[in-house]
């Protein structure tokens, strides 16, 4: 797909604060181990064959940009086209729209204008989920409307998710929140590189808007149709939904479909060792990253890189990043630990399917 560029936002904040995006951005929040967010986002784009994307920079860069590099293993390190970090800025008045700030496009339209591209695909980093761009392109081509919106029917109640009013799959408007039944938008959508131009005259003036929101009174002029997404997707835009996104994928059925052969999510490759599992160690259900040595038990949880869980100790239906020491007879249990963390030997985390017990992350 030579005929497209991307853009991926990641400078936005959520509502609801989290020791978890304390320094850093969602984009860059690790996930079943050894991936970030982000890296959904970039694979869909490359795995469609997009060569030039632009990555909008978040003001707490540092980690996505340790992350992504110059998009090396995303093969977007390259002479034409490639990995582009963009200036963000903060986020506007609106805090309930989608992810698409109309002062961040104009800010880059250097972008857009340098480009020879027909459309650009945009997309944020809250929704998880592996899909070929190219059918949505292909789509959006073919209806002759201005933009196409991904979306998919709301499986349950979520605030954060954009809904649209569809007639057909003619969008007429759009409501913040969602409820079972309605149109979610996935915080994707495709549009000509010259309409878009042409759309940040328009809406210049109304910069601290999102775009859907600037273009709420005129989707009558503008062709705005959605395209639905029948695969498996989360939205993560609170700390629950990002466990239950994480422990979605000790299902065998969900992990076959987000990671199929054919489409692979690509991330940040790091030269680990093997997990050692020790001699009287005991684990079922659990997703373990390279280079941990597990001597305790592990059950229903996820473990980053590096995680030692020493004789005696135990983890249950957790999420411990990377570089932790789960000391001996500690125990872990409906929990976060963020990275770099020691549990002291005899202590416990212990929290409740409904209450998670978070610990932040740990000075280097």
């Amino acid at each position: 797909m030579q005929n497209a560029i991307g853009l991926i936002t990641a400078n936005y904040s959520t509502k609801e604060p989290s020791v978890l995006t304390e320094s850093r951005p969602i984009a860059s929040l690790p996930f079943l181990g050894r991936y970030r967010l982000v890296d959904f986002a970039l694979s869909n784009m490359v795995n469609a064959g997009i060569t030039t994307v632009g990555l909008v920079m978040p003001y707490n860069y540092r980690s996505l940009t340790d992350h992504v590099g110059a998009g090396k293993d995303w093969g977007l390190s390259r002479k034409k086209g490639g990995l582009f970090n963009l200036p963000g800025s903060a986020f506007g008045t609106s805090r309930t729209g989608s992810r698409f700030l109309v002062r961040d496009l104009v800010h880059n339209k250097i972008f857009f204008e340098r480009s020879h591209e027909d459309y650009v695909i945009l997309s944020s980093c809250n929704f998880v989920y592996n899909m070929d761009y190219r059918n949505l392109i292909s789509a959006h081509a073919s209806s002759g409307a201005d933009i196409t919106v991904l979306t998919q029917t709301a499986k349950g109640k979520d605030e954060d998710v954009i809904g649209f009013d569809v007639e057909g799959n003619r969008v007429k408007g759009l409501k913040h929140g969602v409820v079972f039944g309605d149109t979610a938008f996935l915080d994707c959508f495709v549009i000509g590189r010259k309409a878009l131009l042409q759309m940040l005259e328009w809406y210049e003036a109304t910069d601290y808007l999102d775009i859907f929101e600037a273009l709420s009174s005129d989707y009558e002029r503008v062709n705005v149709q959605s395209f639905n997404y029948e695969g498996y997707m989360v939205p993560v835009f609170n700390t629950r939904a990002y466990f239950k996104a994480n422990m979605d994928l000790l299902r065998p059925e969900v992990s076959d479909e987000l990671f199929p052969v054919e489409r692979p999510i690509r991330t940040k490759a790091h030269d680990n060792a093997p997990a050692k599992f020790e001699s009287g160690s005991h684990v079922t259900n659990a997703h373990i990253s390279g280079s941990c040595r597990i001597y305790g038990s592990v059950a229903d949880s996820i473990l980053g890189r590096s995680v030692v869980v020493e004789s005696g100790a135990a983890v249950r239906n957790s999420i411990v990043m990377q570089n932790c020491i789960i000391k001996s007879g500690a125990h872990v249990e409906n929990a976060i630990v963020d990275r770099n963390n020691i549990v002291p030997a005899g202590t416990e985390l212990r929290g409740t399917p409904d209450a998670l017990f978070i610990k932040g992350k740990a000075r280097e």
